[in-house]
């Protein structure tokens, strides 16, 4: 018998233990010599979590017998996984991984109605009359959802955002484990915020800093940005969504603001959409996906070319606003099926899945230098006074024969730490490189830097970022690399910024390693 986490304390567990609190399952060793008696948490096919009165066990069921009114059925069982938080992700990316994950197995998924904010996936398999899983979602947003694991009231949280540190602390104390380690989330989409106007607006595109001031109110009509003599409706999200929080965390917060108490709520994207869509004299702010009937603005800035919400400009987080889409997943054993469908979540199936729902993949693309003949002409025109043509000529001839892997790594803001997605990136160039997915010759990890400082300290700033994320994917491999894959850390400092070095969510686009590939 196999027990797990605080197994031992089972083993002081003798025939006719009790407890203060109802008892309603007791697991005996096939030799009859170890009892354990408690309450049924859960049973996931496998392994029976119990609560007992040495606290939670994890006890492999192969091993044992149960006896008492809780214990479940082992020929017909049902494996149950439910899911709480962001209505966009219940309502869209699940489903389609779902019945991408059915179709792959064999099995047939079908959805059903619980009650008004909740429905269930069953999947049943050829020839058999129950199901052999039920996926239940619970359609709120992601307070909603970190609040439900935290009660115990779900298995796993769907968030448009990180885990929040007063969320992280909660769920550590309730036993669920640290949620920001690698293992306990996962990015399975990607989305960006985009500000989003009438299609027949005069607007054509905004800067961050614009919008910030639309956004707290201090800009209240469009004449003073250079369009009409219209007042401006601001329509934004409900704050309980993640993409409320995304806004404040990425714009508001960034800007040093608050929201305007005469913006115009919506619980749901497809009303803020319809909106402003209405409404030429509007603006909102929604996620790319979702953004139908509306126009998203690029975003620009004093400096650079604008930066717009495409498919590869979300990939490589060269655009500023980009909303991963996190499964959060407590330190626990899910059912088998949970396990496998999680894993196909990784799967070039699921991305295919993910394309077809209308949300951005993370399969990684190749952007040839030819393609990106704007970023070098923008890196020439706006490359710092320090850096000199002989350093822009190094960078040109370095990259010239390569081309761009959609995975780049960026940071967190006045930190070392990469951010969520580019965590995720890291893990996937690791695992594609063990693979042998990636057929390379030559990998060169690029840094770059903002243009704060000289350029000198600059470019070796950059090369310590390239090493450090060189390191963590050679660390993240479970294999060695191939001694016929030439692994090489390059620094070019300040000499191809993205946007403008005047804000900090500027300063964070141009601080970024680039993956280039032979």
């Amino acid at each position: 018998m196999t027990f797990f986490r605080a197994a031992v304390t089972a083993l002081f567990t003798v025939a006719g233990a009790t407890c203060a609190m109802a008892q309603d399952i007791t697991l005996t060793s096939h030799d009859g010599k170890v009892e354990v008696t408690g309450n049924l948490l859960g049973f996931d096919g496998e392994f029976y979590r119990v609560d007992t009165q040495f606290g939670e066990l994890t006890v492999d069921g192969s091993g044992v017998t149960c006896d008492g009114p809780a214990c479940p059925s082992l020929t017909d069982f049902v494996a149950e996984l439910r899911f709480s938080g962001s209505s966009v992700m219940a309502e869209t990316v699940l489903p389609a991984l779902i019945i991408g994950f059915a179709r792959q197995e064999g099995l047939t998924a079908t959805p059903a109605r619980v009650d008004s904010d909740t429905f269930v996936y069953e999947l049943f398999q050829s020839g058999r009359d129950a199901p052999l899983a039920r996926f239940y979602f619970d359609v709120g947003t992601t307070d909603r959802g970190f609040a439900k694991l935290i009660g115990d009231q779900t298995d796993i949280v769907m968030a448009l955002r990180e885990v929040r540190e007063a969320e992280r602390d909660a769920a550590e104390a309730a036993g669920l484990g640290d949620l920001k380690r690698a293992r306990r989330s996962r990015v399975v989409a990607l989305d960006a915020m985009v500000p989003v106007v009438a299609p027949d607006s005069v607007m054509r595109q905004i800067s961050l800093a614009d919008l910030a001031r639309i956004l707290s109110g201090e800009v209240k009509n469009w004449v003073d940005l250079g369009g009409p003599d219209a007042p401006i409706a601001l329509h934004v999200p409900d704050p309980g969504s993640g993409l409320a929080q995304a806004v404040e965390d990425q714009v508001l917060k960034t800007a040093g603001v608050e929201l305007t108490d005469t913006a115009i709520r919506h619980i749901r994207t497809s009303d803020l959409t319809k909106a402003v869509a209405k409404d030429p004299f509007s603006i909102g702010i929604a996620s790319k996906a979702t953004a139908d009937n509306t126009r998203a603005l690029p975003l620009t800035g004093g400096c650079g070319h604008p930066l717009a919400a495409t498919r590869q400009s979300i990939k490589t987080e060269d655009y500023p606003l980009n909303l991963p889409m996190f499964l959060y997943l407590p330190e626990r054993r899910l059912p088998r099926i949970a396990r496998q469908f999680l894993a196909f979540s990784l799967s070039p199936e699921a991305q295919m899945a993910i394309r077809d729902a209308g949300y951005v993949d993370q399969s990684p693309e190749t952007l040839p230098v030819g393609v990106q003949g704007d970023r070098l002409a923008n890196a020439i025109a706006t490359g710092g006074p320090e850096v000199g043509l002989d350093e822009l000529l190094r960078m040109i001839e370095t990259l010239r024969p390569l081309s761009r892997l959609s995975l780049s790594v960026r940071f967190e803001p006045g930190s070392s730490r990469p951010d969520a997605q580019s965590r995720s990136n890291i893990q996937q160039l690791a695992h594609m490189l063990d693979a042998g997915i990636l057929k390379a010759r030559k990998l060169v990890f690029a840094g770059f830097s903002d243009g704060d400082g000289g350029a000198a300290a600059n470019a070796r700033i950059a090369l310590r970022r390239a090493q450090t994320v060189r390191n963590a994917v050679l660390a993240a491999a479970e294999t060695s690399i191939s001694d016929s894959i030439e692994v090489v850390a390059e620094g070019f400092g300040e000499a191809m910024p993205m946007a403008c070095d005047d804000t900090e969510w500027g300063r964070k686009v141009n601080r970024r390693v680039e993956i280039w590939v032979q």
